[in-house]
Formats: C-alpha cells, sequence, structure tokens
C-alpha cells in the first residue's frame, strides 16, 4: 500500500542555529517533507518510536507492562484503523506529501536509533512506517484531548448526587490540555504591524512534544512548532505575511453511548440494539499485546454501528462505545497542513482552516497586510444537548448525530485574547477554563499601546493567582482561632497573591489550599465518590475525587447545590491544620518543581522548580490536594512579529535534540524555566550548514 517516493538525501539541505534548531531548504515541497521526517528520525528516533508504538498500540512490546493499559485503549478505539481509513481518503497530493515525510521518517530511522542508546537498553529495533503512521499519531495524541473521560465523572457525580449536580466539577480538570494565545493588533505595537503570542499547555514530556523547524522551498518559506511525527506545522507558524497560532477550543465533539449487547445464533455473534429498536450485528475481533518481560495480553475489539467499545460489562449486558469525527468522517484535516504551509494572508489561512477537522481549536491569525483573525475550526456534530454532558442510551433515536456545527467566528475588537475559557467557543462546549488566565491576559495587555515581541514575555511569565480570591474571602470571618492560625490567616490575607518562584507566601498558601481540599473531599456529602475508579485505567485520572475538588474548589466553595457541606468549617480546621504544620518558611520553586513524562525515565533526571501555578498565565499546574509537583506546563511559548519576521521568538522545555545527553537536549529549559525566549533566526548566512 505504500509507494516510495524518489527522493533522498541528496534532494535537501539541512542548517542549524546555535540552539540546534533546523532548518530546511528543498527544491519542492515533497523534498521539504522527505527533508522533515528525516531530519525528525535522525534528532527524535525514540520519541518517534514511541508515538508510532502508542498510536499502534504496540508500545508493550518494548516498554514493558506499564504500557499495556494504553495499547488496550488503542486497539479497542481502533486508532491505527481510523488513521488507515482516513489516509485512503486523502487527496492524491496530500497523500503523496505524507508519504514524502514517512519515506524521510524511514531513511533516517536507523541514523537515529544508533544516537540513542535507549533502543539498545529496551532491544527495540525500528521497522519501517507505513504511510498512515503520522495521522495515527495525530489521532493518538488527540484522541483525549475532547475529555470524553469526563462524561464518566459527571453520570458518576449525577449518581452520586442527582441529576442537578452534573456538572458540579466543571472546571479546567487534570486530564484536559489548554492555552494561552493573543493577538495584539498594529495599532497597540510599537511597529504598526500586528503580535501573536501565547503557550499551549499540554503534559511536558522528554522529548517535548513540539520541535522548533523552518521549513523552505522555492513555493513557502514557514517557521513554527511541528509535531514530532507529522509534518508541516498544524498549530503554529509564520510564513512571513501571514502567522497562526490556536488553543483548545474546549468543544465537546466525542460521545459515550451505552450499548445494550447480546449474544445471538449458534456461533454467539455479539449484537447490539440499535436505534430503530432493532438488534445489529457488532464487529468483533481478537488481538494480541506483545509484552516486553510479561505474558502477551488478548484484546476483545468491538465496534457497534455508534463506533467501537471502550468499556464492556460482561458478555450479555451493557457497554460504553465511543463515537469520535475522525472515524465517522474518515477525515482529520490533513489537506490543511500543506494549505497553511503556502498561506500569504490571513484570507488564505481562512480557507485552509475551513477543511479543518481534529482537533476543534480556536484559532489567532494576523497577515503583514493589517488582516486579523479570531475563529472555531473543526467539526462538532449537531445532536442532543444530554450527549455532551453524559452518556446516552445508543437505542434511543433523539441521540444520534444530526450533521455539523458551523464553526463561529468573531471580528477582532482590541485584544483578542484566547484561555479556554467562555467566548467564542462556548457554543460548542460544556466545561471550560475559568476566566482567571483570560481576564489577566487582557489587564496585562491593556497597560500598554506599545508592545514589542520582547514585552511579550512580561505576558508569558505573570504568575497572579485570582482564583485564590474566594477561599482567601472566607478567612476574615473565621473566630475562636488559635495564635498561630491568627498569625497565618493575617499572613494569607497580606500575600500578593503571586505565585511567585521565590515567593514562600505562596507555599504556604499551597499547603492552606491543600488541607482544605482534602477536608472537602473527605466529607460524608461525597462519599459515594471518594472510592477507587473502575473500569479502564485510562480512564482513572478524570475519575479521583481528590483532584475534581481541587480544580474545582472555587465553585465548591460558593455552590448552592451541597447545603450539608460546612464549608467554614473546614477551612477553620484547614487553616489551624497549616498553621500547626507550619516549618522553615520554603520558595515555592522549591516544592512546586517540574516532572516530565518519559516512555523511559532517566535515573538521574533533575528538574527545575517552577513559578505559577494553574490558573496563572504563567500555567504551571500543580493538582491541588493531590500533589505541588506539576507535569503540565507551557509545552512551547512563542511571539511571531509581523512587522519583521527575524524579531519573533520562541522556546521549549527541553531543546530541539530528542537524545539524553547530546549538547541541544535540554539547553533551552533554564530559559524556559525563567519565562525568557530564544530569538528566530531567519538570516541563512547566521546558519550553519550540516552534512546530510
Amino acid at each position: 500500500m505504500s509507494v516510495s517516493l524518489d527522493i533522498n538525501a541528496d534532494d535537501f539541505e539541512l542548517y542549524r542555529d546555535g540552539w540546534g534548531v533546523p532548518h530546511l531548504r528543498a527544491p519542492d515541497a515533497d523534498r521539504l517533507a522527505y527533508a522533515q521526517g528525516r531530519t525528525t528520525a535522525l534528532d527524535r528516533a525514540w520519541q518517534l518510536e514511541v508515538e508510532r508504538h502508542r498510536a499502534q498500540g504496540s508500545s508493550a512490546a518494548f516498554l514493558g507492562p506499564d504500557s499495556v493499559a494504553w495499547d488496550r485503549f488503542a486497539r479497542q478505539c481502533r486508532l491505527d484503523d481510523t488513521a488507515l481509513r482516513c489516509y485512503e481518503a486523502l487527496d492524491p497530493q496530500t497523500a503523496s506529501w505524507v508519504r514524502a515525510y514517512v519515506d524521510g521518517v524511514n531513511d533516517g530511522l536507523r541514523a537515529g536509533a544508533d544516537r540513542d542508546d535507549r533502543f539498545e537498553r529496551t532491544g527495540h529495533t525500528p521497522t519501517a512506517w507505513e504511510p498512515w503512521v503520522p495521522l495515527g499519531i495525530w489521532i493518538s495524541t488527540h484522541i483525549l484531548f475532547a475529555g470524553f473521560a469526563t462524561k464518566l465523572w459527571r453520570d458518576r457525580v449525577a449518581r452520586a448526587l442527582g441529576d442537578e449536580a452534573v456538572t458540579l466539577f466543571a472546571t479546567d480538570g487534570p486530564g484536559t490540555a489548554g492555552s494561552n494565545g493573543w493577538l495584539v493588533p498594529g495599532d497597540r505595537t510599537a511597529t504598526g504591524a500586528a503580535i501573536i503570542a501565547g503557550d499551549p499547555h499540554r503534559f511536558i514530556e522528554d522529548p517535548g512534544v513540539y520541535q522548533q523547524v523552518r521549513l523552505s522551498c522555492p513555493e513557502y518559506d514557514v517557521l513554527g512548532l511541528a509535531v514530532p511525527g507529522v509534518p508541516g506545522l498544524a498549530h503554529f507558524g509564520h510564513t512571513g505575511s501571514a502567522a497562526w497560532a490556536i488553543t483548545n477550543a474546549m468543544a465537546d465533539y466525542q460521545d459515550l453511548y451505552v450499548e445494550q449487547l447480546r449474544t445471538s445464533g449458534p456461533v454467539q455473534a455479539i449484537q447490539a440494539l440499535g436505534p430503530d429498536g432493532r438488534w445489529e450485528p457488532v464487529h468483533r475481533h481478537t488481538e494480541t499485546l506483545i509484552v516486553a518481560g510479561a505474558d502477551p495480553v488478548e484484546v476483545e475489539v468491538l465496534e457497534t454501528a455508534r463506533g467501537p467499545v471502550v468499556v464492556r460489562e460482561g458478555e450479555d449486558g451493557t457497554a460504553l462505545s465511543l463515537r469520535y469525527p475522525p472515524r465517522v468522517r474518515r477525515d482529520l484535516g490533513f489537506a490543511v497542513l500543506p494549505a497553511l504551509l503556502r498561506a500569504r494572508t490571513v484570507a488564505d489561512i481562512d480557507r485552509a482552516l475551513d477543511g479543518w477537522a481534529e482537533p476543534v481549536n480556536v484559532v489567532h491569525a494576523a497577515d503583514t497586510e493589517g488582516g486579523l483573525l479570531h475563529r472555531v475550526a473543526g467539526a462538532v456534530p449537531l445532536r442532543h444537548r444530554t450527549n455532551r454532558l453524559r452518556p446516552v442510551p445508543a437505542w434511543e433515536p433523539r441521540y444520534a448525530w444530526q450533521g455539523w456545527a458551523e464553526p463561529p467566528v468573531e471580528p477582532v475588537q482590541g485584544f483578542a485574547v484566547m484561555a479556554n475559557a467562555r467566548g467564542i467557543a462556548s457554543p460548542l462546549g460544556v466545561e471550560f477554563a475559568p476566566p482567571h488566565r483570560a481576564n489577566r491576559i487582557r489587564e496585562l495587555l491593556s497597560g500598554s499601546a506599545n508592545w514589542s515581541p520582547k514585552a511579550m514575555a512580561y505576558v508569558h511569565r505573570d504568575t497572579y493567582l485570582a482564583s485564590a480570591a474566594p477561599l482567601l474571602a472566607l478567612l476574615p470571618a473565621l473566630d475562636g482561632l488559635s495564635p498561630a492560625a491568627e498569625a497565618l490567616r493575617a499572613r494569607l490575607l497580606a500575600w500578593d497573591r503571586h505565585m511567585a518562584a521565590e515567593s514562600t507566601d505562596a507555599t504556604v498558601f499551597a499547603a492552606f489550599r491543600t488541607a482544605t481540599v482534602r477536608r472537602f473531599a473527605a466529607d460524608p456529602v461525597f462519599a459515594e465518590l471518594a472510592g477507587a475508579p473502575d473500569g479502564p485505567e485510562v480512564f482513572h485520572p478524570w475519575l479521583y475525587l481528590v483532584p475534581r475538588v481541587g480544580y474545582a474548589l472555587e465553585g465548591l466553595l460558593t455552590t448552592p447545590l451541597l447545603p450539608g457541606l460546612d464549608r467554614i468549617a473546614h477551612v477553620r480546621a484547614a487553616l489551624e491544620e497549616t498553621a500547626a504544620a507550619a516549618g522553615p518558611d520554603t520558595a515555592w520553586s522549591e516544592v512546586h518543581r517540574l516532572t516530565p513524562w518519559s516512555a523511559l525515565p532517566g535515573p538521574d533526571a533533575e528538574w527545575p522548580g517552577l513559578g505559577g501555578d494553574h490558573d496563572c498565565v504563567n500555567a504551571t499546574s500543580s493538582v491541588p490536594g493531590f500533589t505541588d509537583l506539576t507535569a503540565r506546563a507551557s509545552a512551547a511559548r512563542y511571539v511571531w512579529d509581523l512587522a519583521r519576521r527575524e524579531d519573533s521568538l520562541w522556546a521549549v522545555p527541553l531543546g530541539a535534540d530528542g537524545v539524553t545527553g547530546s549538547p541541544h537536549h535540554r539547553d533551552q529549559l533554564p530559559l524556559w524555566a525563567r519565562c525568557e525566549l530564544v530569538p528566530v533566526v531567519t538570516d541563512w548566512a547566521r546558519l550553519t550548514k550540516e552534512s546530510v
């Protein structure tokens, strides 16, 4: 099925800047895609192979039993089969472009693997990629992006506390991905041209999830942040005359259906009750997971007319199927990727994004002619409101999908800010981030009409925690406090509410918040939610009570839905507990340390302490009540200058090279930790040519 193109390493040039960022030049778009794939394989072979096998549900074969839960989920969701279907539906030109990227990966994997001892340590030997692997990586990266597992949590809440409480814990939860983004129009900048800036918030991984790269051919010259394993620059790019950036729209576009199953006939075929009252055939087959250091695992794969079954209870009984747009439409929007690279104006970007599908994003774009864009892009099904809230019965016709929503567009008036809060995408979602980050960004931007690219770091690094206000507001009314608790109350009320790296008051507040969260979670009103999660392990992060209370604390402090919750008593007890446990003052960065995910963690890896917190613009998310450590933060920072692209700035959490111990593996980490940015280099004369 794969048709190799006649391209090789002689067909492109590789340059690097002082940070090891690859700048690629080729005579046409397909050869440039080949160059991107080959260079990515050289720099990040281990990362590519991990992502490829996660998408195929085969990572346990070299990573061991800890990866079985994900592999089972990937097989049951049919991620690889969905990628194949989407690839087969591509137009010929886009398919050729994707194949060229894959050919580059295949030609570079051996050399890349030779650079990285993790292949030898695990005994993993790379094999050739099929041409649909980039689409599989894209699906795998975003299958949990819309947080459909939250519907399991809401269903659990409704059963325990009543239907009116179904969105009681609605907030920016522990499993979601968000971002900051802002567009400063030319009348608010020093140059008179627009600036686009921001930072995507994801779980920080080693190697990093974004790759700084420049792609140049006679048709275009674009720089931006690529997803390793995927050609082009889907999320963040600057073509010289136009630029774009995205955030998570927080749209709801994946549904869980409750399926009624039965076995029938002499071969015990499985059937599901359909919306017309008839029993429908269910696809069924078995796959085997190879597990390093353990026995193979059999996985039953079922698919109803709604979608793949992701939860099953017994042979005859109920199950949950997942309906998600790429499987329904056979489309990820990959034809948009080369179109974005060719964009010269906002109108070009806008037209390209009309074809976007997965995931659903809010987009900012600007061009050198003064064009500005603020829109949503992606595929959201039209259906009953209950579909967005919790699993719905598959046999009831009213819950069927009824077409696709029109993505909202808004004019840019003043500053345009996107920070996952309610706004342009409100009609498409249920849960959004609190408004604090968006409001704070607007407040900071309003402080000047003379913004420059370098000044954007002032916004990136802001650590003001507006969500502390409701908890602190309860302190003045507390009576009967011990002297130590009185002193602690005075200290907290005098605090400037900045989660600055050097702040000891921030550490004290975090300890008080943790004590409050744990006391709330232990209240009898939540007893039915306090047990260990059941069902597939992949969904457990959405189902633990303490993190849910921690992220929803602001709302739980004021909601009328919990009359039996004695908030004042819990806050008073938490204040006394924190005061009694107080030790020497400790800077926030001493306890708020980065803890990246790695498929094969290095035992001696050390990571920096950080400022910020989950509701700060510098969104380094702790999990209140569970840990002060942070695993989710800015996966990249960028500033796109439309006046002079060479004045643009960027940074990633680690570096350009994915090989542990290499010079550019972690050279950006100290700057990133301080919210500083690296200059973008566009002058080829300032780059170093490298042999390919």
